[in-house]
């Protein structure tokens, strides 16, 4: 048996690890294709972590060097991060598999499934039930979130405070933005002084650090960078998931880090407050809305939400104090979202995979 990661963007491994490791751990052949980027740079990135994983690994110029090479190697599974086309050419060889690379709240959470590949593994019955809705023909088998495995089961990582030359003996913040629409340019300059008292982790989304559309976003990171008690991740921190493992507190904005938090049991911040592009201002606010999917209705829920940077204070305060607790609701409301916290989620996946093979 054969399975192959397909590695649109780098940002999916942390989702691909643990099931490739449970893969690997019944003897199935695991394999991963990267695509070449035009940022040579990036390319370089990509070549380092091939190298510090130990992977398998094979490049492709585009789709359609990929889809030739899975017409030509028909591997039992080919495992996507997101929509691709011509899925009925590669049905006729392989059967695949959708672990979308997150569980946030917009709109191509769905889309993508318009496409329908052989299986796609879902996080909760919330998003089960909705999917079923809206593509009844569809295959979707709720597992879990598998990225957040390595946290729950307390696996070694390979980042710790110490090593990032912070003081272990205050607490972590973790703001981890997305790219758009991010709350990053409404964080004030002074925000490494504004919070002196906690190390700040930030991790900031692959496109806000590749770019060129958001390098002001960059001028930001850069100048945080500088603060003692700051870490901005590289692009070579690929993961979010050593630096959820240390931080107490999260802060996301329109970002699936707010369910993954959560998910945790950990206190998160929703910075419900955002830089929008013109066209997305004002009578033209409709594009805003439709970009993000009513399932951020929901961060509420499961986070504190603030409206503005002037009001972080005193809910970050809040959140890394004896008195923050969760509501009775939470642990039901996070199954709902994220399906089950367990450790297990990439075992099931794999012997899904392994189990309908042929």
């Amino acid at each position: 048996m054969t399975v192959i990661f397909d590695v649109l963007h780098l940002y999916y491994l942390p989702q691909y690890l643990p099931v490739a490791a449970q893969l690997g751990n019944k003897g199935i052949q695991v394999s991963f294709l990267f695509y070449e980027q035009a940022d040579k740079s990036l390319n370089s990135v990509a070549e380092k972590v091939i190298e510090q994983l130990q992977i398998d690994a094979s490049w492709v110029k585009g789709w359609d060097e990929a889809k030739q090479i899975y017409q030509t190697r028909k591997a039992n599974w080919i495992v996507f991060g997101n929509a691709v086309s011509d899925l009925e050419v590669i049905h006729q060889y392989s059967k695949t598999a959708l672990m979308q690379h997150g569980i946030g709240p917009k709109s191509c959470y769905y889309d993508v499934s318009k496409n329908p590949t052989t299986v796609r593994f879902i996080e909760g019955q919330h998003r089960l039930k909705r999917l079923n809705k809206l593509y009844p023909n569809g295959n979707f088998v709720d597992t879990g979130y598998a990225k957040l495995d390595p946290i729950v089961n307390r696996e070694p990582q390979s980042l710790t405070i110490e090593k990032l030359g912070l003081d272990p003996t205050k607490k972590t913040l973790l703001y981890a933005p997305t790219f758009y629409p991010s709350s990053l340019e409404k964080f004030a300059k002074s925000f490494p002084n504004d919070f002196a008292d906690f190390n700040i982790l930030v991790k900031p989304h692959f496109f806000s650090q590749t770019k060129e559309k958001y390098r002001k976003q960059r001028a930001i990171l850069n100048r945080w960078k500088k603060s003692k008690n700051v870490y901005v991740a590289s692009i070579e921190d690929v993961s979010l998931v050593p630096f959820m493992a240390m931080a107490d507190v999260m802060l996301s904005d329109a970002s699936s880090a707010i369910f993954e938090f959560a998910a945790l049991g950990k206190p998160t911040i929703w910075c419900d407050f955002y830089q929008l592009r013109w066209s997305y201002r004002g009578v033209f606010r409709f594009r805003f809305k439709k970009r993000l999917d009513s399932d951020i209705g929901f961060f509420e829920k499961v986070a504190l939400r603030t409206k503005s940077y002037s009001a972080l204070s005193e809910a970050v305060d809040y959140a890394a104090s004896e008195d923050f607790s969760h509501s009775h609701e939470y642990e039901a409301l996070i199954e709902e979202l994220a399906g089950k916290v367990d450790g297990q989620c990439s075992v099931r996946i794999a012997d899904y995979l392994v189990k309908n093979c042929q």
